[in-house]
């Protein structure tokens, strides 16, 4: 039976997980280039007890990248899945099999399964030693992580809707370097998040990292953050208290998902 944790993955997975696939294309050129004349749409699908399925679509148009979370009846590939649980494995990298329907279109199909495995940078074990791979690695996971705090709290946690109900408009400020920056937004209970430096407003917690290699240690789960500002590898202005939430509340979520 689906349970309210199967529920909460699923929704990280799609809403959080997949959109990274657009910073995949972006910063690979061989990657972009690959999709640069596709034009397709492809769809995730999940049962559920009893109600909606899970679903999302990713789509791609002569280069561009676009995602949703509605039906999609004019796919060209459906990955559908016969639970949660069974699609919460695949996106975690378990052997897990779909039905796929459109398999008969070969050439998308592999194209697609390659661009899949090229999220398994965010698990915990992918340590590329390549440089740039490195940078892939801590841009999508800071641009996954703030998204999927807006959606655990979308998604109804307990914890995280009581934490953001009592708090006023407040802005979390992630920082590696000029290129990659993510925050979160939040103002009493509502939260969204979003790519760059937030500018309107001052960071109520701004958390900055010196450089990639000092970020990449903390996505790797080499440190925790009290150990990564004793080793200068980050600092942190503004509410120590709030700063050390929000980490607790990344460490819940990485957990759901790996």
């Amino acid at each position: 039976m689906t349970n309210d944790q199967d529920r909460m993955a699923a929704r990280i997975f799609l809403r959080a997980v997949l959109p990274v696939i657009r910073v995949m294309l972006a910063d690979d050129p061989k990657l972009n280039a690959r999709f640069a004349k596709v034009t397709a749409r492809v769809a995730f699908t999940a049962k559920t007890d009893g109600g909606e399925p899970a679903q999302a679509w990713i789509g791609f148009d002569q280069g561009a990248f676009s995602i949703g979370f509605d039906a999609c009846n004019d796919a060209n590939i459906t990955f559908a899945f016969g639970s949660l649980v069974k699609m919460n494995a695949f996106f975690a990298g378990k052997p897990v099999v779909p039905k796929i329907h459109g398999w008969w279109r070969l050439g998308l199909l592999l194209k697609i399964v390659g661009l899949l495995m090229g999220l398994k940078i965010l698990m915990p074990d992918a340590d590329p030693a390549d440089p740039a791979k490195r940078r892939l690695k801590v841009k999508m996971t800071f641009y996954m992580i703030t998204t999927a705090l807006s959606q655990y709290n979308k998604g109804g946690d307990p914890e995280m809707v009581k934490w953001t109900s009592r708090q006023p408009e407040r802005i979390y400020q992630i920082t590696v370097d000029d290129d990659i920056a993510a925050y979160l937004r939040i103002k009493a209970g509502r939260s969204k998040a979003g790519r760059g430096v937030y500018k309107r407003r001052r960071p109520f917690v701004h958390m900055r990292f010196s450089g990639v290699e000092g970020a990449y240690p903390i996505v790797m789960n080499q440190v925790d953050m009290v150990a990564a500002v004793r080793q200068g590898l980050l600092s942190i202005d503004g509410s120590p208290e709030y700063a050390g939430n929000l980490g607790d509340f990344m460490v819940r979520i990485q957990n759901l998902i790996t």
